[in-house]
């Protein structure tokens, strides 16, 4: 029988999902607590502790696990955790809730009661700690950075449970895997050595050639994206899932892959957030992620590999989904093909640079996107698209 990794840090996946049965009875008294209305960061952080993303996780950090999360990459039990999970709230909020109260914790924009919450502990933390840590900027023009700066005072932290996944069952029925969905999926399967590939962009030529290079060397691939709070201009989730299908249906071996989605809203911490995708990975049973040019960077902040060399900093035993560090990769005219500058020996003018900002760009302003760029049927779904806007 195939064997899958283990979840990180503990023996079963957790989820902090609160059995259906019981979800009645908990949402009648969860209407009585106090309530604290979560932003979209918060509540996708609720969605992955539902599902048991966060395994071992069974709440909001505390400040000892605050900290040695964002200094030493460690929780205070020394399991390995790579950016804080943290619920802050502003001080006077903060002020009229006490140590040992349950609160629930609601959708801050709707008020519907998602998880019910027992603090357990508030604290201050120094955001300039966390944001040059996790971040290694403390520049407040850094999206991570700046909702870092801009978020409430105190932090309020114990353990949740999970009354409500919000509509993401319902809105992607087949695409909303849970880790114990996806570890029956790889097992019925055969699959022991999987692959995750995260996006949160329609896969172009790059990201085709990325996953068939991991098909060669795993039984699998699981591409995995994005169904959190994406950034203005990217393309959302329903028409991203059509595009990627078109090139799994039309360009990959039929049982080589399966497509899902999760609730993660991206924080663009480049390196450290390339460490906690492997992680999340592992909880989904996956033996290694896909970590090509800049995982989850955003500007200028990362060198294009800093998050490959992050993993080599790794203590034996912290992470044991692995990387694959994948070369920049190209379509090289010369060689008829897709390449990378470890395999193709051509001059750069020779080659396509291929990425999502720019595959982005020409459908805004209506140029055609030429086939050593994406897969047509993957334009015809773009184009149509932005046709629409």
């Amino acid at each position: 029988m195939p064997q899958l990794v283990p979840p990180h840090g503990h023996e079963t996946i957790k989820s902090l999902l609160l059995p259906e049965a019981e979800r009645a009875d908990e949402m009648a008294r969860a209407a009585k607590l106090n309530k604290v209305p979560l932003d979209s960061k918060q509540m996708s952080d609720i969605f992955m502790l539902a599902m048991g993303a966060y395994t071992p996780l069974d709440g909001f950090m505390g400040q000892e696990d605050w900290r040695g999360s964002c200094l030493d990459m460690k929780l205070a039990n020394g399991v390995f955790w790579p950016i804080p999970i943290t619920l802050p709230v502003d001080k006077g909020l903060a002020d009229s809730i006490h140590a040992g109260e349950e609160i629930a914790l609601t959708d801050g924009d709707s008020g519907a009661i998602l998880a019910v919450m027992e603090v357990r502990e508030k604290y201050v933390i120094d955001k300039t700690v966390e944001a040059e840590n996790v971040y290694r900027t403390s520049d407040p023009e850094h999206p991570g950075v700046a909702k870092v700066l801009a978020q409430g005072e105190v932090n309020l932290a114990g353990p949740v449970r999970v009354l409500s996944e919000g509509d993401y069952p319902s809105t992607y029925p087949d695409l909303y895997l849970r880790p114990a969905q996806s570890r029956a999926m790889f097992l019925e399967r055969g699959w022991s050595r999987v692959a995750a590939f995260q996006t949160r962009n329609p896969m172009h030529r790059s990201h085709e050639h990325l996953a068939k290079i991991a098909v060669e060397v795993t039984d699998g691939v699981f591409v995995h994206q994005v169904l959190g709070k994406l950034k203005a201009g990217d393309i959302p989730a329903e028409v991203r899932t059509r595009a990627i299908q078109a090139m799994i249906d039309n360009y990959f071996r039929s049982g080589t892959v399966i497509q899902a989605g999760y609730p993660i809203e991206m924080r663009y911490a480049g390196p450290r957030e390339a460490l906690l995708h492997a992680l999340i990975r592992q909880n989904f049973g996956c033996s290694h992620l896909i970590v090509g040019r800049d995982h989850a960077g955003v500007g200028d902040y990362y060198g294009p590999f800093d998050a490959h060399h992050i993993f080599d900093e790794l203590w034996d035993g912290a992470l044991l989904t692995r990387p694959l560090k994948i070369d920049i990769t190209f379509y090289c005219r010369k060689c008829y093909g897709m390449a990378t500058a470890k395999t193709c020996p051509h001059d750069p003018e020779h080659h396509v640079s291929i990425s999502g900002t720019k595959q982005r760009e020409m459908l805004s302003s209506g140029a055609d996107i030429p086939p050593e760029f994406s897969r047509p049927e993957v334009v015809a779904i773009l184009k149509e698209y932005y046709a629409s806007l």
